[in-house]
């Protein structure tokens, strides 16, 4: 009901029948003022957009944003309404193209915002995928309408890339892992960030590659549930297989709306040409490494026995041990003396032992040999080259014994090595009770049963059907004799009947093959 000035008076003595009090209803201007029943203009405002929050501009023409980029977009609102009103959540709904979050909330307060009076709230929007974009925002109030709403529209562009790029909500941090190009067989580590750029948590699914099996990439992660700005990082090793070019992609399933993310990989492997190794491997971080004073062992032309020493050192960051010490063969007359330099010793950074090698040679040319050293630092093995040349062989059979008195009358023989002792001796004769050898002292006829001293070594002689025994303790040493190669094998049944006959009287055939020796224990 609407009153004028003219019927005010006769309103005002209804106002005590209608029991409510009186108050004044306009003012000397004519202006209305709040009453009991309500201010008329505070209603008629209500019929409108004077219900609580309503935005200064409907629509935020932000402009461009680049492709990567964010941009602060600014929105005021104003409160139409006659009372103060409180703002409770804001909601955003940004198209494909953008991303977007509430930098800042200036409306939100406890006292709420006064009538008339505007405040800001600022959304930052990050260009994904260029293209028109738009952003829609829903404000909620206690005014009469409850919510209110607001637009946010630009384009996002290129920028100065010159292709189309997409970004998702989790950001790759490089978003291209390149290798460069390897040379050597060492593999490579890099590793990748991703963090999420949204204002809401993300979960990632799977971080997986796709690539040649021949490209070598090894994927190492611990992503899982990302906060927001939180990350998390990936590491990928490349140990190519094959030549040329690899390629490959870091694929990151999660459930943001772009649902994935993806890292470019690339590298290139050029080996370069192999060379041969040399005596002495390069130093390696953190290991021992062996190294000797010589290169080569070279003992010359000599006419007797001679002995060498080396020493060999430890110049690497870690102690190392020796692990075995031996030659390539043991029919030449070397002999490593087992003092110094031995198995299982260790040597400490700096530390050096010495080793002795001692030759009586088996027989005269030239000497080709090597002796092998393993042991648990880098490489792990080092050759060292054994030259020499001799005249004739070392007769040993005269060599002196070392005795030793542990007590009357016992005497212990400290024995020559019997691994060694026969070496260069073979068979140019055999019958079942007679043989003879030849060796470094010349050639003697030796019997069955008999005993003699051979290189050192005191051996009981037992000659067998297809060569001769010798025994010294518990060892037992075999030369071998074929008989394929005598006269006997090559005249028949007659020859084998005169080869009986010859071997009664003492007399054998002669065969010039070289036998080998064997021991057992």
């Amino acid at each position: 009901m609407k009153l004028g000035i003219k019927n005010l008076k006769q309103f005002t003595y209804m106002i005590p029948v209608l029991g409510l009090s009186l108050m004044p209803l306009v003012s000397m201007s004519g202006q209305a003022m709040a009453n009991a029943l309500g201010d008329p203009a505070a209603r008629i405002a209500g019929t409108g957009n004077g219900d609580g929050i309503a935005p200064v501009e409907a629509e935020v023409k932000a402009g461009e944003i680049t492709v990567g980029s964010a941009s602060q977009v600014v929105v005021k609102f104003r409160n139409v309404s006659s009372k103060d009103v409180q703002v409770g959540q804001i909601n955003l709904y940004p198209s494909s193209t953008v991303s977007s979050e509430v930098a800042l909330n200036e409306c939100s307060s406890k006292e709420g915002l006064p009538s008339g009076a505007e405040c800001a709230v600022v959304v930052s929007v990050k260009g994904l995928k260029v293209g028109n974009w738009r952003v829609e925002m829903l404000l909620r109030h206690s005014g009469r309408s409850r919510i209110v709403t607001a637009s946010m529209t630009g384009s996002v562009e290129e920028g100065d890339s010159d292709s189309e790029l997409l970004l998702s909500d989790v950001e790759a941090i490089p978003n291209e892992l390149d290798f460069g190009t390897l040379d050597s067989s060492r593999p490579l580590v890099k590793s990748v960030i991703f963090r999420n750029v949204t204002s809401d948590p993300v979960q990632i699914k799977k971080v997986s590659i796709e690539a040649p099996a021949q490209a070598g990439y090894a994927l190492s992660s611990d992503c899982d549930k990302l906060a927001v700005g939180q990350a998390c990082i990936s590491t990928i090793t490349w140990a190519p297989v094959s030549k040329g070019q690899s390629d490959g992609v870091l694929i990151v399933e999660h459930d943001g709306p772009t649902r994935v993310a993806s890292v470019n990989l690339r590298g290139s492997f050029e080996p370069e040409n192999v060379t041969k190794a040399g005596i002495f491997p390069e130093a390696v971080p953190g290991v021992g490494l062996l190294i000797s004073s010589q290169e080569e062992m070279d003992f010359g032309k000599i006419t007797n026995e001679a002995s060498m020493t080396i020493s060999l050192v430890n110049v690497g960051e870690d102690a190392l041990q020796l692990k075995d010490i031996s030659l390539a063969s043991e029919d030449t007359g070397l002999k490593i003396v087992h003092s110094g330099c031995i198995t299982g010793s260790v040597l400490e950074p700096v530390e050096a032992c010495p080793l002795t090698l001692a030759w009586s040679p088996v027989r005269s040319g030239e000497l080709i040999e090597d002796i092998r050293i393993k042991h648990d630092g880098a490489r792990g093995v080092l050759i060292i080259p054994v030259r020499g040349s001799a005249d004739s062989a070392i007769n040993r059979d005269t060599k002196a014994v070392v005795v030793s008195q542990t007590g009357s009358p016992s005497v212990e023989v400290k024995p020559a090595d019997k691994r060694q002792a026969l070496e260069g001796f073979i068979i140019t004769s055999h019958s079942p009770k007679k043989a003879i050898i030849n060796g470094p002292g010349g050639s003697r006829v030796i019997s069955h049963k008999q005993s003699i001293v051979l290189g050192g070594v005191e051996w009981k002689v037992d000659i067998v059907e297809n060569g001769i025994e010798f025994l010294s303790g518990n060892d037992r040493v075999r030369l071998l004799f074929d008989r394929s190669l005598s006269s006997a094998s090559r005249t028949g049944a007659t020859s084998s009947s005169s080869s009986s006959s010859s071997s009664s009287s003492g007399t054998a055939s002669t065969a010039t093959t070289t036998t080998t020796a064997t021991t057992t224990n």
